[in-house]
């Protein structure tokens, strides 16, 4: 089952890489906010029509705000990371969204009281270094637009605690649903305002990208079901692989040595506090 939940992940990861590929072609002619809220709307029209009755029986959370902020986190994430792909290329920004984890892990020491020893301390500062490797504060290109990808990479990581908060107290349709319904009604009291007229090609792929997140979403549900997190969760980073491909066909995009050298030392500072948790969880069993 480990091999079909890989396989889940992977399918995943590519589905999230076309969301971005189309996002980013978009972007060069709408705002970005508009893209977002068709996401969210459709993502919320496909879930309504999923739950059907159900739909306002996982409306009942025992913390509400949580909800809320996290919905609200969410909507940052997705609308700074799609506002960085209109002047990064798509790998330099998978690459610097990969931060988020690194971040995740340094978060959950003062809100979830995670004890993280030494070396998955050196692991975050190491995977920090990567960023600043791609990012080459003051001599890259990038330099500034690289300040969205962060922003989103640090709002993932807010979300990643609130969502462990979460855990225990609501189930997964629940939240499911707050945040694609509190996405939606807050991009709703700003995206009219910006609204471009868009082609029926346009329209057609920011419906696409609606249909294909819940997809992608599916995807990592059942990549879960079928095998152990720790075997799945790393193949996350096969996200970089695919943004390179899929940047390099669409957009003509080739990263720089320095990118994957960046890239490199990202993904495997996460991959080695990925196996430091494996072995803490073992040696808690």
């Amino acid at each position: 089952m480990a091999r079909v939940g890989i396989l889940w992940m992977v399918l995943a990861m590519s589905l999230f890489i076309s969301m971005d590929t189309i996002a980013k072609h978009l972007g060069q002619t709408y705002p970005v906010i508009q893209i977002v809220w068709v996401r969210y709307l459709v993502a919320g029209s496909v879930l309504a029509l999923i739950l059907n009755r159900r739909l306002l029986a996982t409306f009942r959370s025992r913390n509400l705000k949580l909800q809320l902020l996290r919905g609200g986190l969410l909507l940052a994430t997705n609308f700074l990371f799609y506002t960085g792909l209109r002047f990064i290329p798509l790998a330099e920004s998978s690459a610097i969204s990969f931060v988020g984890p690194l971040m995740v892990t340094a978060l959950a020491v003062p809100f979830l009281g995670e004890h993280v020893g030494m070396r998955r301390w050196a692991s975050v500062l190491v995977g920090f270094a990567g960023a600043l490797i791609i990012i080459r504060p003051g001599l890259g290109i990038i330099d500034w637009a690289a300040l969205f990808p962060l922003g989103a990479a640090a709002c993932f990581a807010v979300t990643a605690i609130v969502t462990r908060k979460l855990g225990g107290l609501d189930a997964v349709p629940t939240t499911l649903v707050f945040t694609t319904f509190v996405g939606a009604a807050l991009a709703s009291t700003v995206a009219p305002f910006f609204w471009t007229p868009p082609t029926a090609s346009a329209l057609a792929l920011m419906v696409c990208i609606g249909v294909v997140g819940v997809i992608a979403h599916f995807a990592v549900i059942k990549a879960f079901v079928a095998a152990p997190a720790t075997t799945v969760a790393p193949y996350n980073y096969t996200t970089i692989v695919w943004a390179t491909v899929f940047g390099f066909v669409v957009f003509g995009d080739r990263p720089d040595p320095w990118t994957l050298i960046g890239a490199a030392v990202i993904v495997g500072s996460g991959l080695y506090i990925y196996y430091r948790e494996r072995i803490v969880r073992a040696k808690a069993e």
